[in-house]
């Protein structure tokens, strides 16, 4: 592993944090997970857009100028096929629960080895279920950005795999589903691709916003909507999706067999050629 703290490189074992930082105590962090191919960074400035403004939103310090030219030393020593890389942000040292001043924030970002999923495990397909645990406060901005307070994520993915089933959905008071606890979700339904809606409690994800945003090549019109469960038991396909494993379909969720369908292939197809040029 590689790890970079304020643009320094520093061996994985000497990395430390305070026992009073904000990251350790509180999970007062944010963090963005991106992936590389060798040394090609993938989709770079919009994670980095997005990291900036839940600092904005959050009031953290990010110097993106320095993160940007951390990451390029960084690419310049990646070699495996793929590597999975995190940006971290913290406040620094608190007293009590008083934030630290700005210039006590320190960013950190690691690199290590990922393995793809092989193309007979993507066309198999994904086992899901549903997450036992709600999103977190609706009113609260944090199911919008990437926080170190990921609990209810955690909680939610590790229930899956007690369970047998690689993902967890999360559903609200009403029964719609919203997404995975490390992913969005899409179905396919007479030739419309619908996902939930962004905003209160679903996570704008750069894998999704590509999926949306190349759709139209494949005259599959996009729709944002609540979508119950029902809906996607009775969908045409389902699928996944996030910055490291790309496109997944669904076949099961829980006891509820979901049809697979062909038009994600189209989709990872489109999406893995303009990403990876």
């Amino acid at each position: 592993m590689l790890v970079y703290i304020n643009g320094k490189i520093i061996g994985d074992e000497d990395a430390r944090v305070a026992v009073r930082d904000g990251a350790f105590l509180y999970g007062d962090s944010l963090f963005e997970t991106l992936k590389a191919r060798y040394q090609q960074i993938l989709l770079p400035e919009e994670h980095l857009d997005r990291l900036e403004q839940a600092a904005r939103m959050l009031e953290f310090p990010c110097p993106r100028n320095n993160i940007e030219s951390t990451l390029d030393e960084l690419a310049a020593t990646l070699t495996a096929p793929a590597s999975r890389i995190r940006i971290t942000l913290s406040r620094g040292t608190y007293q009590g629960l008083t934030r630290p001043a700005p210039e006590q924030g320190w960013f950190m970002i690691s690199a290590s080895p990922y393995e793809e999923m092989d193309d007979v495990c993507r066309a198999r397909g994904i086992i899901c279920c549903l997450a036992p645990n709600r999103r977190v406060n609706p009113f609260a901005p944090l199911p919008q950005v990437k926080h170190g307070n990921y609990a209810d994520c955690l909680y939610a993915r590790n229930y899956a795999h007690r369970h047998q089933a690689d993902e967890a959905l999360f559903i609200d008071k009403h029964g719609h589903l919203l997404e995975g606890a490390t992913s969005n979700l899409f179905t396919l339904i007479d030739n419309q691709l619908i996902t939930p809606p962004s905003g209160t409690l679903v996570l704008k994800g750069i894998k999704r916003q590509q999926v949306i945003k190349l759709a139209g090549e494949l005259h599959l019109q996009c729709v944002e909507r609540p979508l119950s469960f029902s809906e996607a038991h009775n969908a045409d396909e389902m699928f996944i999706c996030n910055s490291l494993i790309d496109i997944v379909p669904v076949r099961r969720i829980d006891d509820q067999h979901i049809k697979t369908g062909q038009r994600w292939k189209d989709i990872y197809k489109i999406i893995s050629t303009c990403i990876d040029s």
